[in-house]
């Protein structure tokens, strides 16, 4: 049997005689069913389409995976490299040898952790490739899991935090989704800290700033709760940097100034009415 990926959102399915009927992640208001209609692939085809990934580094310690040509929202996953082990933030829906051989190469993989349902790629896959190694889903988003397996580790904690790994912490959020998390990494930006925080705290074009939605390609806005809640749960790990969820999307300096000053301008504009 396949496990069938939507080509929207590029989230992998159990395997199945045949592609489910729907995808419910795009069918819920966040995302939209492609203008075409729903249509599926499998990690076969989208190799034997000439896909492939990339893999770079991005600083001393980091690794981006991004899968060319981009595969559905063309997000990239993060290779977070410490002396406990590698942490793949967020997930690709590609996984093929080549990449899987040049992870190997840069230490493997020893826990995954996923920012909201529209990353949730084939972490299935990439879990397999390095011995079912742990994939951290907050409990909340329990729901939206649509590839049930023995490595999914669902975490809820009184205060909001994981450590998955040595000074490897999740956050959880809440915001674009209930179970949105970010990723700190106290080691990043040279010992400055950094986030990685997917888009429940994206990086827009202005590299100065930051935003909060809660669906993105239908423009819905996240409320001031929300926002703040956000800000409460993340002030407490310092940071200088910002790694959003696609190529480029770095805030590099005054990563902690930049979100309060994002959100400040954020909540002024929807309060203005």
């Amino acid at each position: 049997m396949d496990a069938f990926i939507c080509r929207r959102c590029g989230v992998q399915y159990a395997p199945s005689e045949r592609p489910p009927e729907s995808c419910p992640i795009c069918e819920d208001e966040r995302e939209c069913v492609d203008w075409n209609g729903q249509q599926w692939t499998t990690i076969d085809e989208l190799i034997a389409e000439g896909r492939r990934n990339h893999i770079s580094e991005e600083e001393s310690g980091l690794y981006a995976i991004d899968t060319r040509p981009a595969v559905a929202i063309g997000q990239r996953a993060l290779l977070v490299r410490t002396p406990h082990g590698n942490v793949m933030w967020d997930c690709v829906s590609l996984v093929d040898d080549a990449s899987v051989e040049r992870v190997r190469e840069l230490g493997g993989i020893s826990a995954i952790a996923i920012s909201h349902p529209h990353f949730y790629a084939s972490n299935a896959a990439w879990s397999r490739a390095f011995g079912d190694c742990p994939v951290y889903i907050h409990a909340a988003d329990a729901e939206h899991v649509q590839y049930p397996h023995p490595a999914v580790k669902l975490w809820d904690s009184p205060n909001h935090t994981l450590e998955i790994l040595p000074g490897v912490t999740l956050i959880h959020t809440g915001g674009h989704f209930a179970g949105s998390q970010v990723l700190h990494w106290p080691a990043g930006c040279d010992g400055k800290g950094a986030i990685l925080t997917g888009d429940t705290i994206t990086v827009v074009m202005d590299r100065r700033y930051v935003s909060f939605m809660y669906s993105y390609p239908n423009l819905i806005p996240l409320g001031e709760r929300s926002i703040r809640q956000i800000l409460d749960r993340v002030r407490p790990f310092p940071f200088e940097r910002i790694y959003g969820g696609w190529s480029g999307r770095i805030v590099r300096a005054d990563g902690a100034d930049a979100l309060e000053r994002s959100a400040e301008r954020y909540l002024k504009m929807i309060r203005q009415g």
